[in-house]
């Protein structure tokens, strides 16, 4: 009788810890001797064992499938574990759960958001749920269909088919990059920012990178998106009732889609900058941000303090801000740090007082409002007094203009001589007799900014300590040029630069404590 050839595979199981352990399958022939079959047979049921036991522990958590499923999708990336992916999994969970309907995710790049997001979770849950149908979209076709592939390879993996098979088969007659369909009646679509998917719902709406970095600076785009998510993707839930929506992002601008959905208050938020800088995040399901020290990084053992070094001096201080730690403005602010600014409690005496004005004659919110600053001009710089804002129609303004006035007696009223601006001076010059006058100024605002930096950082602006405006004014200033608005920075910088140019004459008391209380 012929010796069974003694060939061998392994089998893989990975436990709860995430190691693997594995179990040698003795392959025999029909003619094997009884004792050498029930080793055989004892081996093959204990890789069984090992199969359905480790499933298990995948079906139960998506953090635990991930760990398992890694290898299948990047067999030459070893899976390194961080507290982050347990948070992004317990949130994704809570969708899966009902607990959670819009979630918005904001997270540094690089950090396996995409991978997390729209591959494993969507392959996860249809384990349990084969008949859920995804929309998925990125702001480029060819992101949405490789994580669609990526989505397909794993399904039809000898890992997930020996552990999940049963549950559901992909159909053969709609098997395409950018949608396949289950024998279950659940699918996967993928498209792309301002993609149409007509009369196609889904029980799951999910966007990956809703921004291009570069295209992210122009208004245009920014808006196309916005309007996309809510007039196309948005109304294309399955069920009101039940179906969800997730964004997943790194910050990219004060107006992103991320601004745009916190602005609603209907999302749930989970923010995760990659060094943490003393601001808790909390979540409604109980999570918050487990760093205690300032400068803990998110996954240091992938991106560690020389990765993040690296990382920053490639973005800079505005792409750090974004993309890094997820707030659209370098913490010290960008153009105009934060901290140059001066404060003062009690104002000085001061040799004259100046009003600045940059106009808007339209009243939608999208608009930029009117405002007028009024500055002090004293011994040692330039005191910031009101700044008033609003959005107001042409003979509202002028009754504004004249109200500003008679509250803070300026020696001059400066008027950007533009469009909106020259019929204003008019007016006002031919009805009252306030000092106004017309100001020219350079069209490139940031070259307007840089030109007062120069005063704000060697200490020369000051602004009052209990104002109930300074904070947003002083956050307009830090986002500039890249914030929603610049109407308080129009209206600073063309008083500092006619102010620096101007002579000073002798200091007379102004009376103006009374307007300050």
């Amino acid at each position: 009788m012929p010796k069974a050839s003694p060939s061998y595979s392994a089998l893989s199981a990975r436990t709860g810890s995430g190691k693997v352990k594995t179990r040698k399958r003795i392959a025999v022939s029909v003619n094997a001797k009884p004792a050498v079959r029930a080793l055989a047979s004892d081996a093959d049921q204990a890789a069984r064992d090992d199969i359905g036991e480790s499933a298990q522990q995948a079906q139960a958590r998506l953090s635990e499938f991930i760990r398992q499923a890694w290898p299948v999708l990047e067999p030459n990336t070893p899976y390194v574990h961080g507290w982050h992916i347990d948070a992004i999994c317990a949130h994704l969970e809570a969708v899966t759960h009902g607990q959670i309907r819009n979630l918005l995710i904001n997270m540094p790049p690089r950090h396996a958001k995409s991978l997390i997001v729209s591959v494993f979770w969507p392959v996860w849950e249809w384990i349990t749920t084969p008949e859920r149908r995804w929309l998925f979209s990125a702001y480029a076709q060819k992101l949405s269909a490789r994580d669609s592939l990526r989505c397909r390879r794993l399904i039809t993996s000898a890992w997930y088919q020996n552990r999940y098979g049963a549950r559901y088969q992909l159909t053969r007659d709609q098997n395409a990059k950018i949608r396949f369909e289950n024998d279950k009646t659940g699918y996967r679509i993928a498209t792309s920012v301002g993609g149409v998917v007509t009369g196609e719902g889904g029980d799951r709406i999910v966007v990956d990178d809703p921004h291009n970095v570069t295209e992210a600076k122009s208004a245009v785009v920014r808006e196309d998106t916005l309007l996309w998510w809510d007039e196309a993707m948005s109304t294309r839930v399955n069920d009101p009732k039940t179906s969800a929506k997730v964004i997943v992002m790194q910050r990219l601008h004060e107006r992103d889609l991320s601004a745009h959905v916190l602005q609603q208050k209907l999302y749930e938020h989970l923010c995760l900058p990659a060094e943490y800088e003393g601001k808790k995040f909390f979540t409604t399901i109980g999570w918050s941000d487990p760093r205690a020290q300032v400068g803990e990084l998110l996954w240091p053992a992938r991106f560690g303090a020389r990765e993040i070094a690296e990382m920053k001096l490639q973005l800079r201080a505005f792409g750090t801000a974004c993309q890094l730690q997820q707030r659209p403005a370098p913490q010290a602010g960008g153009l105009i740090k934060l901290e140059w600014w001066r404060y003062y409690r009690e104002p000085p005496s001061f040799a004259r007082v100046v009003q600045s004005w940059d106009t808007a004659f339209k009243k939608n919110r999208d608009n930029d409002r009117s405002v007028c600053t009024t500055w002090g001009v004293a011994r040692d710089g330039y005191y910031l007094l009101d700044c008033w804002a609003g959005r107001v129609e042409f003979p509202e303004l002028k009754r504004v203009v004249v109200q500003q006035a008679a509250k803070w007696r300026p020696q001059q009223i400066l008027i950007e001589d533009k469009a909106s601006g020259q019929s204003l001076t008019q007016e006002l010059q031919r009805e009252t007799c306030l000092p106004i006058k017309p100001v020219g100024v350079d069209p490139d605002k940031i070259a307007r900014v840089n030109a007062v930096t120069g005063l704000i950082e060697a200490g020369k602006v000051f602004l009052p300590q209990a104002a109930d405006w300074v904070a947003d004014f002083v956050d307009e200033c830090a986002l500039f040029p890249h914030g929603r608005h610049d109407d308080r920075v129009d209206s600073m910088t063309q008083a500092l630069a006619h102010l620096a140019r101007a002579t000073t004459p002798a200091l007379q008391r102004v009376q103006i404590n009374h307007m300050l209380r």
